[in-house]
């Protein structure tokens, strides 16, 4: 396809003619989503959640909101529902973390050595914290700090009101700080960096 890239909305109104042009959201987000959902169910599940998302997406596309300017919080909002569905096997998989101190698919992507360091030497105790959050909560700091969303992306995502974005975030945020210990500035960079 020559010209210029189409915007997401484009992409879903096309597709509805030409399901083919469908193939634009997924080669722009397919990765993204993909790490997202190995970050909190394991590279396992990231596959089925990936391409469930997906293929969701692209059997709901009519109902896709065509004024919104990018279809990624859409996305992540079709993913976060499915991972919702999964939340037992997240929660075991954050004891087992917790347990282990290993996170495999964090150290696959640290970088620098002072943050691999504050996240290693964390890493049960973050594990723990995050098990111990409400599914809401977790749901809203991970879009956060693993998905770098903004807090309009996560209410987009979740369908939630902006104001409750902002109270499961700062709820969460304050549980893994008294998990973490008193250094909040320790906290804040291993939930970064984890």
């Amino acid at each position: 396809m020559s010209g210029p890239p189409l915007a997401d909305a484009a992409a879903v109104k096309r597709s509805l003619r030409q399901p083919e042009i469908f193939e634009i959201l997924y080669d722009r987000y397919a990765a993204d989503i993909h790490r997202y959902a190995a970050r909190r169910l394991g590279l396992d599940a990231a596959d089925d959640v990936t391409s469930e998302t997906f293929l969701i997406a692209f059997r709901n596309r009519k109902s896709f909101d065509a004024s919104a300017a990018s279809a990624r919080p859409w996305l992540y909002g079709i993913a976060a529902k499915l991972i919702g569905r999964q939340r037992r096997s997240e929660a075991r998989m954050l004891k087992t973390y917790a347990r282990t101190g290993s996170d495999p698919v964090a150290e696959s992507w640290a970088e620098g050595a002072d943050s691999r360091v504050v996240a290693q030497g964390m890493q049960r105790e973050l594990a723990a914290a995050l098990a111990g959050l409400s599914v809401g909560d977790r749901h809203v700091l991970l879009l956060v700090a693993w998905a770098d969303f903004s807090y309009l992306e996560v209410a987009e995502a979740m369908g939630i009101p902006l104001g409750t974005v902002r109270s499961r975030l700062n709820r969460a945020r304050r549980k893994i700080r008294t998990a973490l210990g008193p250094d909040p500035v320790l906290a804040i960079d291993a939930v970064e960096v984890a």
